[in-house]
């Protein structure tokens, strides 16, 4: 009996024995399984890490603290805003020869002009008349000059014309409007000097200056409206002289200059009050320091004019031809060098910039010269 008991118990105890090694082999399966997850977690976790650290400044780039910003993904896409150096592409250089341009325009002034209509025309042109081609990089910056005073009327003709033609000549250029203030007599070429000055002001980068009254309209795209080595009469064929240059060395209308042509003639004379005569010191200032006058082909020079009465206080001026003889004596002393004047506002319009300037007034006894 007692044989029998421990028969019994011996194998009691060996089926406890393989319970327990059993249920240790299914603990040990069940570790392994789970060490294995676990570290296939980790090494999903720890593989995103690096990615992260490739670009470090794509989730740094927008500050998701301020309202409307968003937070650019950190996918590849993103990686040339956070590389350094200029963000902005290098343009190519704007050719020669334009390949937008028209040729021959229909110039007309008797449609209805608001400026409302001539901004909807323009869209690209920034505050203050500016502009640049997305397209290309222009060799020069230009900065058209209009010297001015109660010719509204013609300024929005003379906008409408020049903002398209001026694009399409591939032009980096900005349009300032000189207003003389007050009553007094005109004086044009002071205006111009004033407007030199002004625009180099704003940006010291003009190296081109285009001399344009706000009565004369291109009629052909092709007078492009650049500085070259020589300076530039591009209104060489107005309708009012009948398409035909008045006298060889006529200099009025449309001209350019550089900027190194403009400060090697001392700029223009401030002593012409009045109408006429300053175009031809001009001239003379341009020949006595050994440069000579460009022009383009009387077929591409021709322009049209807004036909309008003789300005008040802007009569022939009495001494003009006197003062035309003596600029060999008077340009060093009479010029950009010398000019006095007061601006009184500077008003950045869409179009165009506006400066009102004081340039007082003529004297009242002959200045020497």
């Amino acid at each position: 009996m007692s044989r029998l008991l421990g028969g019994t118990l011996e194998r009691v105890c060996k089926a406890v024995l393989l319970l327990c090694l059993l249920h240790f082999l299914v603990a040990v399966i069940l570790y392994f399984d789970v060490y294995a997850q676990h570290l296939a977690f980790f090494s999903r976790f720890s593989a995103r890490g690096p990615a992260r650290v490739l670009h470090p400044a794509a989730s740094s780039s927008a500050n998701c603290s301020r309202p409307n910003t968003t937070a650019p993904s950190s996918g590849l896409p993103e990686a040339p805003s956070v590389r350094p150096g200029p963000t902005a592409p290098i343009l190519p250089p704007c050719p020669d020869s334009p390949p937008g341009l028209v040729g021959r325009l229909l110039i007309e002034f008797t449609s209805p002009m608001p400026l409302e209509r001539v901004q909807r025309e323009n869209p690209g042109v920034l505050l203050g008349g500016r502009y640049a081609p997305p397209d290309c990089a222009p060799a020069q910056t230009v900065a058209v000059i209009i010297p001015f005073r109660h010719r509204e009327h013609h300024l929005r003709y003379w906008l409408h014309y020049l903002h398209p033609i001026l694009r399409r000549q591939r032009l980096r250029y900005g349009i300032y409007v000189i207003n003389q203030h007050g009553e007094d007599t005109f004086n044009r070429a002071k205006l111009l000097n004033v407007g030199f000055l002004e625009a180099l002001k704003e940006d010291a980068t003009y190296d081109c200056f285009i001399f344009s009254d706000v009565d004369l309209v291109p009629m052909d795209d092709r007078n492009l409206y650049r500085c070259g080595d020589q300076p530039r009469h591009f209104a060489i064929a107005m309708d009012k002289f009948g398409f035909r240059l008045p006298y060889a060395g006529y200099f009025g209308g449309v001209s350019g200059l550089s900027k190194a042509q403009f400060l090697r003639i001392n700029g223009f004379p401030n002593e012409y009050w009045g109408w006429g005569g300053e175009d031809d010191d001009i001239f003379n200032r341009i020949s006595l320091t050994g440069m000579k006058i460009s022009r383009p082909d009387v077929r591409i020079g021709r322009y049209r004019m807004i036909k309008h009465d003789r300005d008040k206080h802007n009569e022939p001026n009495p001494q003009r031809f006197t003062k035309i003889q003596n600029t060999k004596l008077t340009m060093k002393r009479d010029g950009i060098g010398s000019v006095r004047y007061h601006v009184l506002e500077v008003s950045r319009q869409p179009l165009f910039t506006n400066i009102t300037v004081d340039i007082g007034r003529p004297p009242s006894w002959p200045p020497r010269g």
